[in-house]
């Protein structure tokens, strides 16, 4: 008769760790139990070029290689792997996840292997899933299991997800905004749509274009919009200079731009949000809409920080609608406490 492996849980927490990873399109955040948010960075990895036979060798990830974006030298490439809070390109992806967790690891010699959980769009399709299984599989992960990004947000936001009453959230990332109904410790509806943040900084650049014949750079756009950025025009108007490239000439110019510019500007990514939401009240089942219009609706994500959304929201649709604190590390703390809690998907890839 075969004799049972013994089980030390005391060396399983001594040399696997516990690691909630949150790989946004546009930040990745790691999460611990025991040190709480211990990164947050750009998801950005920049390349040394190489010769076609020889591997690619990092040369900056995060913040660092975001400053790169855009003004990388010859020798120097600079990808984001992420596209829609999906993986697009695997090999950049598998990098940056190793640099990641190499930067966070507190214990590095003992934590040589780590326990993943991630955090998906609903949208996600069965491949894309399972490229960021893999990928972090291939970033030293011993086991990886994935959480959907609204149930996250919503432990995150602190709404009472195990209760029968219905909650509902929205979170709005930089590539997709998740709409999720929870009630019960699970997902009575769930939807997606790949438009967030990245779509109001592209709506931005087309709209200056258009209108000023400036190319502003994405980075640019986007501090734009974090500065004098607002979902409504009825708001004191406010003012800053953006500088680009002159399409007709091809020379520095700079426009001055108002948030009443900007309101304009994504009014189309804006309406796709607003749609997703009314879809999702449509949908879900009555009882838990009744419950969503005395709770209301919380937003979390970065696009949450867009100035006046909240109020737009509340206008469109005619429920209350808040802000939830911190909005930014919302579905990496959910996603922490679900996974102690067991609320994860149960397919666990090892």
């Amino acid at each position: 008769m075969a004799r049972p492996t013994p089980h030390h849980p005391f060396f399983d927490r001594l040399f696997r760790q516990s690691v909630t990873v949150d790989l946004g399109t546009a930040n990745t955040l790691i999460y611990t139990d025991d040190g709480g948010i211990v990164l947050n960075q750009p998801s950005v990895v920049c390349f040394q070029k190489e010769a076609a036979d020889r591997p690619k060798r990092v040369a900056a990830v995060g913040a660092q290689a975001r400053q790169l974006l855009g003004r990388e030298p010859a020798n120097l490439e600079a990808v984001r792997p992420m596209r829609h809070g999906v993986i697009a390109n695997f090999s950049a992806a598998e990098h940056m996840i190793r640099q990641f967790v190499d930067m966070a690891r507190p214990r590095p010699l003992f934590s040589r292997r780590a326990a993943f959980t991630l955090c998906v769009p609903a949208g996600a399709t069965q491949v894309e899933r399972r490229a960021i299984k893999e990928a972090a599989v291939a970033a030293g992960a011993w086991k990886v299991s994935l959480i959907g990004e609204s149930l996250a947000s919503a432990v995150g936001a602190g709404l009472p997800v195990s209760e029968a009453t219905g909650s509902m959230v929205v979170d709005i990332g930089g590539g997709t905004t998740e709409v999720g109904v929870i009630a019960l410790g699970g997902m009575a509806y769930s939807g997606s749509i790949r438009v967030g943040g990245d779509s109001f900084d592209m709506a931005i650049v087309t709209y200056v274009r258009n209108l000023y014949g400036v190319l502003l750079g994405e980075q640019t756009a986007e501090h734009v919009k974090k500065n004098i950025g607002s979902a409504v025009r009825d708001v004191p108007r406010e003012h800053m200079n953006a500088t680009g490239r002159s399409v007709d000439d091809g020379l520095p110019r700079t426009v001055q731009l108002s948030n009443h510019d900007i309101a304009d500007a994504i009014e189309g990514p804006l309406r796709q949000v607003i749609g997703a939401v009314k879809r999702g009240l449509e949908t879900a089942p009555a009882e838990l809409v009744t419950d969503i219009a005395n709770r209301g609706i919380v937003l979390t994500g970065g696009g949450a920080l867009l100035g006046n959304l909240s109020r737009r929201l509340t206008s469109e649709i005619g429920l209350e609608v808040r802000v939830a604190d911190e909005p930014l590390t919302c579905a990496v703390r959910g996603a922490g406490a679900a996974a102690a809690a067991g609320l994860l998907d149960e397919l666990a890839y090892e």
